[in-house]
């Protein structure tokens, strides 16, 4: 859709004129390959021809250059900053660390495209801490002891951080794919209603880890402490990138719960999340003999969960999205 410009000169028109901005399909050739490339143009909005606006040109080279590095699968310039910055390495060191020459990687951040065994390299270890720990001590011998130990301190900090299940770990990832805030508290419900939900629909748990019955409703410990390390929006942590893409592992079965979930629970904040569980059977069962502010981490049990949401099936057909939005809204009457 054309969004509207600032004026400029139009030569066509020999007169400044106002412009749209537009996307525009072009075909490039690159190393003996065909690729189409969606580039922005400035349309004069009196004549519907092209204008030459300052700055046009330097942002269609960054375009295409993001769009070509997305066609073959390469690492982009972001990426490499973020592995810089979760394993908390300078640009020169990172080259040494991964076994290129030094200039490298400063190449590669001035624009450089990287071939394709030196950016799965960095994908390698951008997703994987073991991968990088690996890599860094192959080239000990080229890194200053400082270098080396800041490190490989971070990428054991970083693989002792993502501790919880790799299913667990593809939940997160398409929660937060799917939903544009996510607070910790919030996603520590919807985990629980996920898990309830999968239990009712298919009577197993889509992840291993066990759930406690905490003060303000159901928490899964191993969640609670990956987020604890996080001091600002987890999502825009230079860390999380090593959740981009196990989302894609998950099955079908698997989406169409978080989907309901996501599109049901996930409109509410994550107070009245909580509200909900403390009127669920099982974390008030869990719960008998503790006092409403006193600390608890007795376990929820899988089976007393599984229980539960198949009898909440059964009443309300929670295989669907108006089942569940009568079950909250029954739920939510009833802590009122």
């Amino acid at each position: 859709m054309a969004e509207k410009g600032r004026r400029d000169f139009c030569i066509e028109c020999r007169k400044e004129t106002e412009y749209l901005l537009q996307k525009k399909d072009i075909v490039k050739n690159i190393k003996d390959k065909e690729y189409t490339f969606a580039i922005t143009v400035a349309v004069c909005a009196e004549c519907g021809e092209e204008m030459g606006i300052p700055g046009l040109i330097d942002k269609n080279v960054q375009e295409i250059d993001e769009q070509y590095r997305a066609a073959e699968g390469l690492v982009s310039i972001d990426d490499i900053e973020r592995l810089m910055k979760i394993y908390k390495i300078g640009k020169a060191p990172l080259s040494l660390a991964l076994g290129f020459g030094e200039v490298t990687i400063p190449r590669y951040l001035e624009g450089q495209v990287p071939s394709k065994e030196y950016s799965d390299i960095m994908k390698a270890a951008l997703s994987s801490p073991a991968y990088m720990k690996r890599k860094l001590i192959e080239n000990r011998e080229k890194l200053t002891a400082a270098a080396y130990r800041k490190a490989f301190a971070a990428a054991e900090s970083i693989e002792n951080l993502f501790c919880v299940s790799d299913k667990m770990l593809r939940v997160i990832a398409y929660i937060f794919e799917k939903l544009e805030e996510v607070t910790p508290l919030m996603l520590q419900k919807l985990l629980y209603f996920i898990q309830g939900e999968y239990f009712a629909l298919h009577g197993r748990p889509i992840f291993e880890e066990d759930c406690r019955a905490w003060v303000h409703g159901p928490v899964y410990r191993e969640v609670y402490d990956l987020f604890r390390d996080f001091k600002y929006n987890p999502i825009d942590d230079a860390r999380f990138v090593l959740l981009e893409g196990t989302e894609d592992a998950l099955t079908d079965d698997e989406r169409r719960v978080i989907d309901l979930v996501v599109n049901t629970f996930g409109i509410y904040g994550g107070k009245v999340l909580e509200k909900i569980t403390h009127n669920e059977d099982p974390w008030r069962e869990a719960r008998k003999g503790y006092g409403d502010s006193i600390p608890s981490n007795e376990l929820l049990p899988k089976e007393r969960i599984m229980k539960y949401y198949k009898l909440i099936h059964q009443k309300y057909g929670i295989d669907t999205e108006d089942g569940l939005r009568t079950y909250i809204h029954d739920m939510l009457d009833k802590a009122l």
